[in-house]
């Protein structure tokens, strides 16, 4: 199975990890993709540092790849799920920033609306409290 992760703070990381902690074995591939706009530094540095987390995280996983892109997500999502062809697309329900609202984000809603193939939506804790 070759999953594509869509991340943009290690708080989405984690909740994927969550997720695949039970699903992807030895012989599974994972792809953790982070889109962020080339000129906006705070927003690269998170989609980074969730990448760092990726391979530590999912160590019992065959093989785990990261790239950090530039671009819309959903779009830059879609593109690496046909480019790897991947079997699922693991995001998160809203943005990881702990500030965001708790509704469903817009990368989830636009991968959702055009998917073709199955998209996991997993939530995000609530670290506030």
């Amino acid at each position: 199975m070759h999953y594509l992760v869509g991340t943009d703070s290690v708080h989405t990381m984690a909740a994927a990890c969550d997720y695949l902690d039970d699903r992807a074995t030895a012989e599974d591939t994972v792809t953790v993709i982070a889109a962020a706009p080339a000129d906006d530094p705070p927003a690269r540095r998170d989609g980074q540092e969730a990448l760092n987390v990726a391979p530590v995280r999912l160590a019992t996983v065959g093989e785990v790849e990261t790239a950090l892109r530039s671009g819309p997500p959903a779009e830059t999502l879609r593109e690496a799920a046909a480019e790897h062809e991947v079997d699922e697309i693991v995001v998160g329900a809203h943005s990881g920033d702990p500030e965001a609202t708790r509704e469903l984000g817009s990368t989830a809603r636009r991968l959702l609306a055009a998917a073709s193939r199955p998209v996991v939506v997993v939530p995000i804790p609530d670290l506030s409290g």
